[in-house]
C-alpha cells in the first residue's frame, strides 16, 4: 500500500501549494472589492447582490457565493462536464463555450469529444447495452412498467425485489438482505436505526459523507481513528471503554465500529482481517461499507470479505451499492434476518422513500447470474479477470513512467498525486484536448495538500485503450512536470 506522508513532504511542494491557494484567494478579494467600489461609483447592482428591502434574511452564505464566484468559477469547466450516451470504455464528451469568470455561463456548443472514460465506476463493465442484460431489463420494464410508485412499506414490493434480496443475500453470503433505491440513502438512513443516544460510534476519518451524515443523524456519540489503522483503533475503542460515556462514566450501549471495502479517494483496501481482530477483543460491532469492493476485487467479485479470506459472519453489518460494478442503482444491507426485519420497519429509507425501479433492480439480478455462472456463458469470471489484468497493468505502468501513484495494487481506484493545484486543473485540461476523460479531487473532498487525478479502470477497458492512456499521461504529465517518482522517496511511504 502506498500513501502520502504529510510531515515529510518537501518545504518546495507545501510552499508552492499554499502560495498557490493564498494568491488566488488573494485576488478573489481584490476582484470583490474593487467590484464593490465601481458598483458604488455606478449606483448598480452586484451581481447575486441579496435585497433586504423584502425584509427576508440572506438565504445564501456570502463566504460560499465569493467562493463560487471567485475560486470555483476559474475552474467550473472541469467539473459538471456533460455527456451524452452510456458510460462505456468511451464517453461522448459535450464540449461547452462559456467564460463564467466574466459571467459567461458555459453552455454547450453542440459538439461531442469521442473520449476514453476512466472516470466512471463501471467496474465490470457492465454499464454497455451490447449484452443479454439489456434485453433482460427491458423485458422487465414492460411487465412491472418503470416505477413502483410507492415504498417499499406500501404498495411499492414486488417479486422481483424480494428475489433480489434473496438473491443479494446468498451472494454476499448472510441470511437476509435488503435493498434501497439510492447508495447514498442506505448509509445515511440506516445507521440511525442501529445506533442511538447511549451507544458510540467509531469511524475512519476518510469514510464517506454518507456515512458522516448517518453518524450524525443517529444521536450517538462518535469518535474516529487514524485511516485504516488497527493499531489507532484499538486505542480509540479501549479508551472509550474506560472512559465510558461523557459526564456519567456509564458504559456504552453498544460501540460500532464503521469502515470502507475500499476508499475511494485514496485506493486503499481496508485492512479487514486487523480489524476483525480488535472488533472481537472488545466486542464490538462491525459495519464495512462495500461500495466500491463488491464486485471488484475477490476471485468470484464478493469483494472485502472474501479477498481477505475472513469469515462473513465476523461481520456484523454488510453494506454495498449497485452503482458501481453492477452498473445499477441503489444499495443493500446485508445482515442476520432479526436485524434486517428491524430495519424494515425503521429504516427511514424503507418506509419513506419510493422502491427500487424494477428495471434497476432486473439490472443487479442478471449481473449477479454472470458473475456466478449461472448464466452459462463465463463472461462474469472473464470480467473479473479482466478488471484485475488491468489495473495491475495500469497501476504499474504509470509507477513505471514516473507517476506517485498511491493505494493498494489491487484496488480499481488509482489516485495519481497532483499536489500543486494549477497543475490540477491543467492536467484535465490538456487530457481532454487529447481525447481522454479524467476526474479530479481537489480541496474540500481531500486535504489541502493533497490534490489528485482519480483513474477508474474497467474491465471494458482493451490493452490498447490503457497504452493508449500511459501514453497521453506521460506526454501531459512532462507539460505539468508530474513524473516526479525520483524524489518520491521523500513523501510517500509503502506498508
Amino acid at each position: 500500500m502506498v500513501h502520502v506522508l504529510l510531515d515529510d513532504m518537501p518545504w518546495v511542494i507545501q510552499f508552492l501549494t499554499y502560495g498557490l491557494y493564498l494568491v488566488s484567494v488573494a485576488f478573489g478579494y481584490f476582484q470583490e472589492y474593487f467590484e464593490r467600489f465601481t458598483h458604488y461609483l455606478s449606483k448598480s447592482k452586484l451581481e447575486n447582490e441579496i435585497d433586504y428591502e423584502n425584509g427576508y434574511a440572506p438565504l445564501c452564505n456570502l463566504n460560499n457565493l465569493f467562493f463560487v464566484k471567485w475560486s470555483y468559477r476559474r475552474v467550473e469547466d472541469l467539473f459538471n462536464r456533460p455527456v451524452s450516451g452510456l458510460p462505456g470504455a468511451h464517453i461522448d464528451v459535450m464540449m461547452r463555450q462559456g467564460d463564467p469568470m466574466y459571467n459567461i455561463p458555459l453552455k454547450p456548443d453542440g459538439t461531442l469529444k469521442r473520449c476514453l472514460n476512466l472516470g466512471s465506476y463501471n467496474y465490470l463493465g457492465f454499464a454497455e447495452n451490447d449484452t443479454k442484460i439489456t434485453d433482460d431489463v427491458i423485458a422487465t420494464v414492460q411487465k412491472y412498467g418503470t416505477s413502483g410508485c410507492s415504498p417499499r412499506i406500501q404498495t411499492g414490493t414486488t417479486d422481483l425485489h424480494r428475489n433480489l434480496e434473496r438473491t443479494v443475500a446468498d451472494f454476499v453470503g448472510k441470511e437476509e438482505a435488503i435493498i434501497f433505491s439510492m447508495g447514498y440513502a442506505t448509509n445515511s438512513t440506516t445507521i440511525p436505526s442501529l445506533v442511538s443516544k447511549g451507544d458510540l460510534i467509531i469511524s475512519d476519518t476518510l469514510n464517506h459523507a454518507s456515512i458522516v451524515v448517518g453518524c450524525r443523524s443517529s444521536g450517538a456519540s462518535i469518535k474516529v481513528f487514524k485511516h485504516n489503522d488497527p493499531v489507532h483503533l484499538e486505542k480509540v475503542v479501549r479508551d472509550a471503554i474506560c472512559e465510558g460515556q461523557p459526564r456519567t462514566h456509564l458504559p456504552w450501549g453498544k460501540i460500532l465500529i464503521v469502515v470502507e471495502g475500499i476508499y475511494s479517494m485514496e485506493g486503499e483496501i481496508l485492512k479487514l482481517r486487523e480489524i476483525i481482530e480488535v472488533k472481537k477483543k472488545y466486542n464490538c460491532y462491525l459495519y464495512v461499507d462495500e461500495a466500491h469492493s463488491i464486485g471488484a476485487i475477490g476471485k468470484t467479485g464478493r469483494g472485502i470479505s472474501e479477498y481477505a479470506g475472513v469469515n462473513i459472519d465476523d461481520i456484523d453489518i454488510m453494506m454495498g451499492t449497485f452503482t458501481k460494478s453492477f452498473a445499477s442503482v441503489g444499495g443493500y444491507i446485508c445482515s442476520h434476518k432479526h436485524i434486517i426485519n428491524h430495519l424494515r420497519r425503521t429504516a427511514f429509507s424503507s418506509v419513506d422513500e419510493f422502491s427500487m425501479a424494477p428495471g434497476c433492480g432486473q439490472q443487479v439480478l442478471s449481473v449477479i447470474e454472470s458473475l456466478t455462472g449461472r448464466d452459462g456463458t463465463g463472461d462474469g469470471a472473464r470480467r473479473l479477470k479482466q478488471l484485475a489484468d488491468n489495473v495491475r497493468f495500469f497501476r504499474q505502468g504509470l509507477t513505471k513512467r514516473g507517476f506517485v501513484v498511491i493505494g493498494d495494487d489491487d484496488s480499481p481506484v488509482i489516485p495519481v498525486m497532483v499536489i500543486v493545484p494549477a497543475k490540477m486543473s491543467a492536467f484535465s485540461r490538456l487530457c481532454l484536448e487529447r481525447n481522454v476523460a479524467v476526474v479530479i479531487a481537489s480541496y474540500p473532498a481531500t486535504d489541502l495538500l493533497l490534490s489528485r487525478v482519480r483513474i477508474c479502470v474497467s474491465a471494458g477497458h482493451t490493452r490498447k485503450d490503457l497504452e493508449e492512456a500511459l501514453d497521453v499521461f506521460t506526454e501531459v504529465g512532462d507539460m505539468c512536470l508530474l513524473r516526479y517518482n525520483k524524489d518520491s522517496q521523500y513523501i510517500i511511504t509503502r506498508d
